[in-house]
């Protein structure tokens, strides 16, 4: 009986009889999946931090999940019923981490360094353990997309396919552009999920449905009790007995320092109190001590205002304050206890350092500063990259120091207690974007931060003051270590370790795909659905979307904006491209091919740091044209071959599931560069269209 109940509800149609525009009903689900794949992918990240070591996982599950639900939609139509509650029991252990312990879950892979993961040292019952954690929680995860997926496999065969694909992409482009309105309202949570869950809330339609939906967004407000959630980050205040403490999801981030003169003679404060603060203050003032050139200087990664008001404490008259999350710099302006940011000659700049770099040309500065600049946000969920990668690239350090006035000098601070490599790779990378060797000079705040300088020809830094401190030198020539460049920003990856963690994740995830796909597309069967040439292309595209995300962001800087704008544009393009195949009936796809083969073929050789010397408005143009071209050319193509398709959900599940392929191929780019992205994807296309020709030959 309970079998035969099942069965009935896995059946149920009934929520989609009756509806006046099944175009709508693809729309309204497409903008439900969408909203909650981000919601999920910034929530989880922020509350169970092993989803951040991992990146784009979160996607790449959703991504499977879809994929098999749109291929099961049609015989199960009623999996829509399950949407609800599979989010409710991801959502108990999300919201409830922290009482859990499932916060900082530990998840031992030595090969990256990631806000201090990689010291934790675990047996291996505690790693299995911890691991099955947190594959329970992923699966969790794609069992929501999978019952999210089903209601578009099954509408998606009730309308003429093309029109079907342009209801899923307008979907898709509103979730975004909502997403990024709550990105500008600042919003959590509780929005994240509400918007997420309306969608299925009004699908489903049943009495049950409302009280799970609301537990679902009371998770959210408790998960976000005491936080206030930036573009980028969950930030959260912390009174310690001597500083004001800044975390950032769920990790220590910075203090707001007072160190000014008057505190440090305060008679309340016990020696070791003072002895502290006085290290602290060293730290911040070496930048700004040592040259006697004390006009202006430029700060980026100023967050709170620390080392705004080391310059202005030293006697800068015009102080440039450069950070990329606007709401840190606001808790700086109302917080800081020495309150920098309210001196007349201090203005804030809020945006990414490279970006800064890139649009002020002609700004020189007496001291540029990198002010502990790192960063505790990815910044994509298509991508392995953190927002602040980009920074420490030889590019990346070469244009600041062009930022560099003469006489002047560049200070680049950074904690290195990782190891020996870390200091090494950041010292070489230093020398080969000034031309120089930097000057590394020790300070034991955050376990071991080094500040590198680097005077300009005619700088006159102070010999005696530099003598108070410890130099370091590296313990490896420039030709043993790998530096960083803007094909390979991977600062925190650790040379010479296995990266068991990361294998174990896309394995884990790759083999339920194996052990899915069969029975669901019946391969081996002569009722085989499964798509080839569309999943190719699934792969290839989403390969070819995360090289568009990172050669943009490289030239407009990686502020959510920017990855808004490029999800947004990548949407629209796809969109009018399946409404030209529509509107003029475009049935051949083979010279989109030799098109795309160029496009691509050009993306991947193209050198994308020379669009950094054009003017802003000529960098735009090429460098959206550039990135843009081989996403609008497979626009083309793949609703040629899903109109052509007998079976357009089950060939539309098996492109969503060939993303799960190209997410997974994404991470050699940590070995083979960014650019390998799209030498991948050139060979995935190439392979989709020798199939597709193939077909056609068997079918002559």
């Amino acid at each position: 009986m309970i079998l035969n109940g099942i069965k009935r509800l896995l059946g149920d149609a009934s929520w989609a009889e009756g509806r006046k525009s099944s175009a709508w009903l693809v729309g309204m689900t497409t903008f439900g999946i969408l909203v909650l794949e981000l919601a999920l992918i910034r929530w989880t990240s922020g509350q169970v931090r092993v989803f951040a070591y991992v990146n784009n996982i979160v996607l790449i599950t959703a991504f499977l999940g879809m994929g098999l639900g749109v291929a099961l939609g049609k015989r199960y139509p009623g999996l829509v019923h399950g949407v609800l509650p599979a989010l409710l029991l991801v959502a108990l252990p999300v919201a409830s981490a922290e009482s859990l312990g499932l916060v900082h879950l530990t998840f031992p892979d030595q090969s990256i360094t990631l806000w201090g993961a990689e010291t934790v040292q675990a047996d291996l019952g505690t790693f299995v353990r911890n691991l099955a954690i947190f594959l329970t929680l992923l699966s969790g995860v794609g069992m929501i997309f999978v019952c999210a997926g089903a209601p578009l496999g099954y509408l998606f065969g009730r309308l003429p396919v093309l029109r079907a694909y342009s209801a899923d992409l307008a979907g898709s482009l509103s979730g975004v552009l909502v997403f990024t309105a709550l990105s500008w309202l600042e919003a959590g949570p509780v929005l994240w999920l509400a918007l997420g869950v309306l969608p299925f809330l009004w699908l489903v339609r049943r009495w049950w449905a409302v009280p799970v939906a609301a537990a679902i967004v009371g998770l959210g407000w408790y998960s976000g009790q005491g936080a206030v959630f930036s573009p980028y980050n969950r930030i959260v205040l912390i009174t310690d007995p001597l500083f004001l403490r800044l975390e950032v999801n769920r990790d220590f981030h910075q203090y707001l320092h007072n160190v000014s003169d008057a505190r440090l003679v305060d008679a309340r404060l016990t020696a070791e109190d003072r002895s502290l603060l006085r290290n602290v203050r060293q730290l911040y003032d070496l930048p700004f001590i040592l040259n006697p050139r004390k006009g202006t200087a430029l700060v980026v990664g100023a967050g709170t205002g620390n080392d705004v008001q080391a310059a202005l404490r030293n006697g800068y008259q015009n102080v440039t304050s450069v950070d990329i999350d606007a709401e840190i710099i606001g808790i700086g302006r109302r917080l800081h206890p020495e309150q920098p940011y309210s001196h007349p000659g201090v203005s804030t700049v809020v945006d990414d350092a490279r970006s800064y770099f890139g649009k002020h040309h002609e700004a020189y500065f007496d001291v540029v500063c990198y002010g502990l600049l790192d960063s505790h946000a990815m910044a994509s969920a298509m991508s392995t990259l953190r927002l602040d990668n980009y920074v420490y690239t030889e590019e990346g350090i070469r244009a600041a120091w062009r930022h560099v006035a003469p006489g002047g000098h560049l200070s680049l601070s950074m904690a290195c207690n990782s190891g020996q490599w870390f200091f090494d790779r950041l010292y070489w990378t230093i020398a080969k974007a000034t031309g120089r060797k930097p000057i590394p000079v020790y300070n034991s705040m955050h376990g071991g931060t080094v500040t590198f300088l680097v005077p300009t020809d005619g700088a006159q830094l102070s010999l005696p003051e530099l003598a108070k401190h410890i130099v370091t030198l590296p313990s490896k020539t420039m030709a043993q270590t790998p530096t960083l460049s803007d094909d390979w920003p991977f600062l925190y990856l650790r040379p010479g370790v296995f990266p068991w963690g990361y294998l174990t994740v896309l394995g884990f995830i790759l083999g339920i795909a194996l052990l899915t796909v069969r029975p669901v597309f019946g391969l081996g069967r002569e009722s085989n659905s499964f798509d080839w040439v569309l999943f190719l292309m699934g792969a290839a595209f989403l390969l070819i979307e995360t090289r568009g995300v990172t050669s943009l962001s490289l030239l407009f800087g990686s502020t959510w904006v920017v990855n808004s704008a490029v999800f947004g544009g990548i949407l629209v393009m796809v969109l009018l491209a399946n409404l030209a195949v529509e509107r003029w009936h475009w049935r051949n796809p083979t010279p989109w091919f030799v098109a795309l083969f160029a496009a691509v073929a050009l993306l991947w050789w193209f050198p994308l740091d020379w669009l950094n010397t054009l003017p802003l408005l000529g960098r735009g143009v090429l460098g959206g044209l550039l990135t843009g071209l081989p996403v609008g050319l497979a626009g083309v193509i793949v609703p040629m071959l899903l109109a052509r398709s007998a079976r357009p959900a089950a060939a539309l599940g098996s492109n969503l599931l060939g993303a799960v392929l190209g997410g997974c191929l994404e991470y050699y780019s940590m070995i083979g560069g960014l650019s390998s992205a799209a030498l991948m994807a050139l060979v995935l296309y190439l392979a989709a269209f020798l199939l597709l020709r193939r077909k056609a030959g068997a079918k002559t």
